[in-house]
């Protein structure tokens, strides 16, 4: 199994506090999550049903032409692999780790992918975009082009937008061409999900836009049922929860800048990020993350490349704790 944020597990084997005096910012999802209502109790009696309004609600609010519910993107990620031929995938170095599993599980070749790389050998690109844990964004422009040039050779293009509910214009959703807005073309897929943005990953659901076809392929290959009927009714009420959303994404905009500002200061200065989380890269990523967590803070470390991702602090008193636990690094090693 791979190493996910939000697994306190390590961090209370490795340092031996209790799970309930954590401040977890090992995550990038959203510690203001939408308010659930009560589930109506019929939704616990019942299979649920295809034609509850789910496939509308996400077309409506993702910008799906047609658009397939999952049980988290994860049961995609897992199942695409399984629908190709022995592939050359490409994906970046640093990012979701569970995209290079899943190919690589099914027997796969992964390539290594930097922008600008020659994509005639390539069947399936995956990007993340924005990317996580880095933050990057990858210009549309780029993206449009590359699903061209594989779509010529029978290839895919897989874009894993899981971070991109609060800057919904840097979607490739909103850019849809004339051609794509009755039904996206082969050899797209785009994902999302309510676990971040929506912070309800504990409900999962996901979402998969792709042409018809393939939608068709992949629902069949996923079986009935995917997502209970609970999670199914919860899904619908967020997605059509609009006011909540635009009032949202201004929050999480804000407050990402209050982080970045408060790691600068603490001279850690972000290299990236979005609105769910900051992105550091420091020599001193390690130890760093060994003081936060004696101090009860668990970041999220990536060893490989020296970083650090920081989500956001929930509300006033856990910005306060992370505040000081900065500030006693900086002073307890003598950085000026």
């Amino acid at each position: 199994m791979l190493e996910h944020g939000g697994d306190l597990t390590l961090a209370i084997q490795r340092f031996g506090r209790p799970a309930g005096r954590w401040l977890d910012l090992s995550t990038g999802i959203n510690p203001h999550a939408w308010p659930v209502p009560p589930v109506p109790e019929e939704q616990w009696h019942a299979l649920p049903g295809a034609d509850d309004g789910l496939k509308s609600a996400a077309c409506q609010h993702f910008g799906f032409p047609q658009g397939l519910p999952v049980a988290g993107t994860q049961a995609a990620l897992q199942m695409l692999p399984t629908l190709r031929p022995r592939s050359r995938v490409a994906i970046q170095p640093l990012t979701y780790a569970e995209h290079a599993a899943c190919w690589t599980r099914q027997g796969h070749e992964i390539v290594p992918w930097s922008a600008g790389q020659d994509l005639s050998s390539i069947d399936v690109l995956v990007v993340v975009n924005p990317n996580n844990p880095t933050g990057e964004v990858t210009p549309l422009h780029k993206l449009w082009a590359w699903h061209a040039e594989l779509a010529a050779h029978g290839g895919w293009l897989i874009v894993d937008e899981a971070f991109m509910d609060a800057t919904p214009t840097d979607s490739l959703l909103s850019t849809l061409p004339g051609f794509a807005r009755k039904e996206l073309p082969p050899g797209l897929i785009v994902l999302r999900g309510l676990g971040k943005f929506f912070g309800l990953a504990g409900a999962r659901v996901g979402f998969v836009g792709a042409s018809p076809s393939l939608l068709e392929v992949l629902e069949d290959a996923l079986g009935p049922w995917t997502i209970s009927g609970p999670s199914r009714w919860l899904a619908i009420q967020a997605l059509r929860d609009v006011s909540w959303q635009e009032s949202m994404r201004h929050k999480l905009i804000r407050e990402s800048e209050r982080l970045r500002e408060l790691l600068t200061r603490s001279q850690f200065p972000p290299q990236g990020g979005t609105a769910l989380f900051q992105w550091v890269m420091a020599s001193q990523a390690q130890p760093l993350q060994d003081h936060l967590a004696h101090q009860g803070i668990w970041v999220r470390h990536f060893p490989k490349n020296y970083g650090l991702r920081f989500g956001l602090p929930g509300n006033e008193l856990a910005w306060q704790h992370l505040a000081k636990g900065l500030s006693s690094f900086k002073h307890g090693t003598g950085m000026s």
